[in-house]
């Protein structure tokens, strides 16, 4: 087993010292695509419910299981970008994610729209193995920023699917909504065929002592054993707010349809607008303190949500509250966590974004359980408590540089 640090190169082979704009713009639009099948789902359980005939309990699995598939993918996936060429492994995943986003659309059951779900979150490791490739490929000083900008990419994603899922669900299906992801999926594979550049493998190797090694890398670094905490908590309280809202929407005084969560999808893209100046800050060593900022914020966002919770003027306050300290807490952790390592990107990235979508898997199901048996009171307590963890973290110092 040895590792070598190897730099990525482009197509002619020639050392990257660098990623211009229009690259940059294309692996996060790419990325944010990616990421947005894993939520389309969301805002459609109550279609897919009334489709499938499952109550709000077993159709609330969905969106468990696409997170938990996600999860399982990082952790036995993206450690491979560091064995075999990422550009490989990107294409795969886009090309597996199409197909399975089709079948999702024909689901003929309950059980086999789990299945698919779950493949779909396996599957779907573009956006996780693009962001260390375009990492690897930032200029010296650049990387913080190259990181916000990949997660805007990511984080309009993540709300905007919800947007386009709420409307195009109330306007045609929910089965329309996942032929025409998988269609969108396909024409970012044949962008990414032609402009994503080689690299070479910085791992060579056994597959069993590749994960092994991730064990190591949580092992002697602490920065990222806390950035996974932060992670996995602060995503945890994001998937118990967004699993429950299409149950609020349509409950009295609202008694509104899946659209209006996509309405609340384009308040929370606000956010991604900052995340390069998020990225910035990390560069100047602030990454930390804005980590810890950032989760304050999400938790005052749950007061803010439970206490205007019957006007839609302040919910829509309380989501763009929590899906800036959550998405800017995130930028902070990923800018600490790539600085290391550079011969182990890929297997960074696997520890802190199994743990990061590990939580909002388990977010989803407590965000469920907690509308079931205590209602709207319950999903703000529950996302405010899973807050409270890592915000007791930062009440202690860090014995390392950060």
């Amino acid at each position: 087993m040895s590792i070598h640090n190897q730099p990525v190169t482009g197509r002619a082979g020639v050392p990257a010292s660098g990623i211009t704009v229009s690259r940059l713009l294309l692996l996060s639009t790419a990325a944010g695509v990616g990421v947005a099948s894993l939520y389309y789902n969301q805002p459609l359980l109550g279609q897919m419910a009334t489709d499938m005939r499952a109550g709000p309990s077993s159709i609330g699995l969905v969106s468990s299981f696409t997170q938990a598939g996600y999860a399982i993918g990082m952790l036995l996936v993206v450690p491979l970008g560091d064995m075999i060429s990422r550009r490989k492994l990107i294409l795969i995943s886009a090309a597996l994610t199409s197909v399975i986003l089709l079948a999702t659309a024909f689901s003929t059951g309950l059980s086999w729209l789990l299945i698919f779900s779950g493949l779909l979150g396996i599957c779907n490791m573009t956006p996780q193995l693009l962001l260390p490739l375009a990492a690897q490929l930032a200029a010296p000083g650049k990387r913080g920023h190259v990181v916000g900008m990949m997660l805007s990419g990511i984080f309009a994603g993540v709300v905007l699917s919800r947007t386009v899922a709420g409307f195009v669900g109330a306007t045609w299906g929910w089965r329309y909504l996942f032929i025409g992801a998988a269609i969108v999926q396909a024409i970012v594979l044949l962008m990414l065929y032609v402009t994503l550049p080689n690299n070479r493998p910085t791992y060579t190797g056994r597959y069993i002592d590749l994960l092994k090694t991730i064990v190591h890398l949580l092992h002697d670094q602490p920065v990222l054993r806390e950035a996974c905490l932060f992670g996995a908590t602060l995503f945890g309280a994001f998937m118990v707010f967004w699993s429950s809202l299409i149950h609020l929407m349509s409950a009295e005084p609202f008694s509104l349809g899946p659209e209006a969560v996509g309405i609340y999808g384009i308040v929370g893209a606000g956010a991604a607008l900052l995340s390069p100046i998020a990225g910035r800050a990390a560069d100047h060593g602030h990454a930390r303190g804005l980590a810890a900022a950032m989760t304050i914020l999400a938790i005052v966002s749950f007061g803010i949500l439970w206490e205007w919770r019957t006007s839609l003027i302040g919910i829509g306050i309380g989501v763009l509250a929590l899906d800036l300290g959550v998405q800017l807490a995130h930028v902070a952790n990923q800018s600490r966590i790539l600085h290391g390592a550079p011969e182990a990107q890929s297997r960074i990235q696997t520890a802190y974004m199994t743990a990061y979508f590990g939580g909002g898997g388990l977010g989803a199901a407590i965000g469920t359980l907690a509308w079931q048996y205590y209602g709207w009171t319950g999903v703000c307590a529950a996302g405010a408590a899973l807050l409270c963890i890592p915000l007791i973290r930062c009440l202690f110092p860090l014995n390392v540089a950060h």
